[in-house]
């Protein structure tokens, strides 16, 4: 919205000329989606404890001390992420930009559906909520709209094309299994960062990362000097979206702010299942969906972990492979504090990160 307003003016004043770069757009996007967060953060926290009495259900199965340090704290803090992203992004985003529209259309639909796994949760007074098979059709159907917009804006050459890191020349053309795939992606990234988000903090200190990683990949796939220097497809237009990443970024360390042991506030998965859908949905357009599966390798080991855990217990007859899943719960199973699960699995993160962003070189 600013960029419309103030752009214009450049003749009068050079200075607004600062809005033609996507650099200075993004900065000014992290910073207010955090003031945002900062500023109506604790009334929102206020508002969640007064209607949702209790606060978020906790497992009966889950770690014992869950019962006792986690007991009535207030769930889906994710809406005072989505309001600071979803303002930020309309402010300082050029919103004539298409993969900004797709970007926060599957992030404000799965943010619904979370919202409604959520209040069904504090409601009901259990931790079921929205039934999974209702959850996958309402993210399935999502993500094919999605899929069919991002293809249709997509170069005509790289529409049903998927990309391999590490390997400057090689595209698979999937032909009509690559709205399926995507669809995988985008939905498969939503619930794992919705697994991963299970301790104080845990959650969002990855969500930023992989979201700094591809605000990064997003300017380099969007620019064509970079993009031809680092040899990687050039995607016109997907620069824009490192402005919403950073909206993200922004909003995350606002809502740290209040999630840091001891938390104020859970994500829920208002939160989770939204910030998720965004990464894949990045992914997707920039062509890096399987750099996804390494920057957000943390994201894909829990997972993986439930994965494991549900087949092994189903295949043994009762025996479990983990001692808890999702992964982190096993740790806490086998002695280790919440903070120092918490602090190395970010550790992993970042490592993970680290690992993704060398494939924009190692070609």
């Amino acid at each position: 919205m600013l960029y419309y307003f103030l752009l214009p003016l450049t003749d009068e004043n050079t200075i607004f000329n600062l809005f033609r770069y996507i650099t200075f757009r993004a900065g000014g996007a992290v910073l207010t989606a955090m003031l945002i967060s900062f500023i109506f953060g604790p009334r929102i926290i206020a508002w969640l404890k007064l209607k949702q009495h209790g606060g978020q259900p906790i497992r009966e199965d889950g770690p014992q001390s869950h019962l006792l340090t986690k007991k009535g704290t207030p769930t889906m803090g994710g809406l005072m992420m989505l309001l600071s992203i979803s303002i930020s992004t309309l402010l300082w985003a050029d919103l004539s930009n298409q993969y900004i529209w797709v970007t926060l259309f599957v992030t404000l639909s799965f943010g619904a559906l979370g919202f409604a796994d959520d209040y069904l949760k504090v409601t009901k007074k259990n931790t079921k909520g929205v039934s999974g098979k209702k959850k996958l059709i309402v993210q399935f159907a999502t993500c094919l709209v999605a899929a069919l917009w991002i293809q249709y804006l997509s170069p005509e050459n790289y529409s049903t094309q998927l990309a391999f890191p590490f390997f400057k020349d090689l595209l698979l053309n999937l032909g009509v299994l690559y709205i399926p795939f995507i669809m995988i992606v985008m939905v498969g990234a939503s619930n794992a960062v919705n697994l991963t988000d299970g301790l104080d903090g845990l959650a969002i200190v990855p969500i930023m990362i992989s979201a700094a990683c591809f605000a990064l990949i997003c300017y380099i796939v969007g620019h064509f000097t970079f993009s031809n220097y680092l040899q990687i497809h050039h995607i016109p237009g997907a620069g824009e979206l490192a402005v919403l990443l950073f909206s993200v970024i922004g909003a995350g360390l606002g809502f740290l702010w209040f999630n840091a042991p001891p938390a104020k506030i859970f994500m829920g998965d208002v939160g989770s299942l939204a910030l998720g859908g965004t990464l894949g949905t990045v992914s997707v357009i920039t062509k890096h969906e399987i750099v996804l599966s390494i920057i957000g390798g943390l994201f894909v080991v829990e997972a993986l972990s439930v994965i494991i855990q549900v087949y092994y217990f189903k295949f043994t007859g009762g025996k479990r492979f983990f001692g808890m899943a999702p992964i982190h719960h096993h740790y806490e199973k086998k002695g280790w504090s919440e903070p120092t699960v918490v602090i190395r699995f970010w550790i992993i993160a970042v490592i993970f990160a680290l690992i993704g962003l060398s494939t924009l070189k190692l070609r």
